[in-house]
């Protein structure tokens, strides 16, 4: 039994005490200590990615299966399929830029006085690698015991990130803006506390129905599922929705989405730039993960009654988020707004249970993660030399600062998904599969796509071109470390849209056994109606010419 995926779960779990006992008077060895243990752990997601053999038979490879609380019917099981490989790389890749981005984010602020506001390096850095140690299990996790508990525990680290941490640039007076970021910290925690909650609540209804059925409870998502694929285990179809929507629920509130969204802009808003990319990279894509791997899996029947009111909540998340995004002054909160968007996209591929569009869906949870880090790293750069996050305060950037400017203008046509970056691929491939099962909702979806490029466009325009604006005058280009982070991120943007056939491979086989298990096959193309006859009778569709060729079989026999 390989012990693989609890090394890539425990290295950055290790790293965060180390980084946490770190004396207070090395900051920089801290910084340091989290550096190095964030490569480490990206050492050993690339050492699972190509253990892995998207050939193999069954849905989870390198596997572990431990008893834990066994009266219970708790276990320590982990497994992967190729969606999991590619998050938890994702989550490994962006943790050291993230790091490197926020290398002075939590250093004392000239004029701090210890008995009055200090910022602990050690607990900032060690804040971040305890949230990727909890994310990566999350993908791991294949008990669902385990893996709520996980879920929920990552808000802790995350909570105290936002609220202790936070961004002050524009703010104005220290008082308001330690108000401002607990008011975003309480908020996150609130909202995905409730949803942890009425997720509880169907975790212990699905206990108790395997266990009337079984003869013994359990969490073990495997168990489960063959359990119901041999008809040993049956749930009631008003039990089974309630328990759906209890997962369900839990899982939009983390993604998010549309209504459920309202605590993003404020979290994304409030936190420093890095932690912003950790919240909406990283965190939020266990929401949709587990919407795939959870909510499809264990209740497919609902997941298709469902279907329709959530491909409308993901509709209005698409238009919603990119409308208000246009109007935002605030170059975060539109990157937040931004991210309810393409979320919705997410949504929309997953629960349009076709091939192309569950596949997109999870190359759009890579890529997005990639080209949001790109737009709000940068963004966070842009702030911290003008001390301002007001679109209108900025203005002929790219005549002072010429390189941040270029690289800002990647990551926003990335997020507009321009064809040759990333994100492009994954988009068409959404749409695609969307528009095959529902074409309103498809047609209606790609509004998004208009708007995106309203809201990018406008935002470079404002912020990048025009005259130069006295405050902006002196302002630096990017420094040796900021181009170290946002270098390789561009590069991967541009690979992966111009050739994602790895990743592709990697995650189909996944999509094909989620989309057997929820019972969904890929619509049929209607075949063409055929030229009419010289002799004049009239031409028959394929499907008449099949019903022909049956009922002729029937006759002969």
């Amino acid at each position: 039994m390989s012990f693989l995926l609890t090394a890539t779960a425990a290295l950055p779990a290790v790293g965060a005490v180390a980084t946490a006992a770190v004396p207070a008077a090395r900051r920089t060895a801290a910084k340091w200590s989290a550096l190095l243990f964030s490569l480490a752990t990206f050492v050993l997601a690339l050492v699972v990615a190509f253990s892995f053999d998207p050939g193999a038979k069954g849905p989870f490879q390198l596997t572990e299966s431990h008893a834990w609380i066994a009266d219970f019917g708790v276990r320590y099981e982990l497994g992967v399929d190729g969606i999991a490989v590619a998050l938890i790389a994702l989550t490994a890749l962006l943790v050291p830029f993230v790091l490197l981005a926020g290398w002075h984010d939590a250093d004392p602020l000239e004029g701090d006085r210890p008995n009055r506001r200090w910022r602990p390096t050690q607990g900032f850095f060690a804040l971040i690698l305890a949230v990727e140690a909890m994310v990566v299990i999350s993908f791991e996790a294949t008990d669902v015991f385990l893996f709520y508990l996980f879920f929920e525990a990552m808000l802790i680290p995350m909570y105290f990130l936002i609220g202790g941490f936070g961004d002050r640039a524009g703010v104005g007076d220290e008082e308001a803006a330690a108000t401002q970021r607990s008011y975003a910290a309480v908020k996150f925690l609130l909202y995905n506390l409730v949803g942890g909650l009425v997720m509880l609540a169907a975790v212990i209804g699905l206990y108790a129905v395997t266990a009337g059925q079984l003869g013994h409870g359990t969490f073990s998502l495997t168990e489960i599922v063959q359990a119901r694929a041999s008809g040993k285990l049956t749930i009631a179809t008003s039990t089974e929705r309630w328990l759906f929507l209890g997962f369900f629920f839990a899982f939009a509130v983390k993604a998010p989405l549309w209504p459920l969204h309202t605590w993003l802009p404020n979290a994304m808003g409030e936190a420093t730039s890095p932690v912003a990319v950790l919240i909406t990279a990283v965190v939020d894509k266990v929401g949709t993960f587990a919407m795939l791997r959870f909510c499809l899996q264990l209740f497919p029947a609902a997941s298709r009654w469902a279907t329709p009111v959530i491909l409308v909540l993901a509709l209005i998340s698409i238009v919603y988020g990119a409308l208000v995004a246009v109007g935002q002054r605030d170059v975060k909160r539109l990157i937040a707004y931004a991210s309810i968007s393409h979320f919705g996209f997410i949504i929309l591929g997953v629960f349009a249970l076709t091939s192309q569009g569950q596949s997109g869906a999870t190359l759009y949870m890579v890529n997005h993660g990639i080209s949001t880090a790109v737009l709000m790293l940068l963004a966070g750069f842009l702030i911290s030399r003008r001390g301002s996050r007001l679109i209108a305060d900025f203005g002929g950037v790219q005549k002072v600062a010429p390189v941040l400017a270029g690289t800002f203008l990647v990551g926003g046509l990335a997020t507009l998904s321009l064809p040759g970056l990333a994100p492009f691929v994954s988009e068409f491939l959404v749409l695609v599969g969307t528009f095959s099962r529902f074409p309103v909702i498809g047609a209606v979806a790609t509004l998004g796509i208009v708007l995106a490029a309203l809201y990018v466009l406008v935002l470079y325009q404002r912020t990048m071109t025009g005259p130069v604006r006295a405050e902006v005058q002196g302002m630096k280009d990017l420094k040796a470390r900021e181009l170290v982070v946002v270098a390789p991120l561009i590069a991967l943007l541009i690979f992966l849209g111009v050739y994602p056939q790895p990743l592709a491979t990697l995650v189909n086989p996944a999509v094909n056994h989620t989309l057997s298990v929820v019972d969904r096959k890929d619509p049929r193309p209607d075949t063409p109606v055929k030229a009419e006859p010289r002799d004049g009778t009239a031409a028959r569709s394929g499907h008449e010419d099949h019903a022909a060729a049956a009922a002729d079989g029937e006759g002969a026999k």
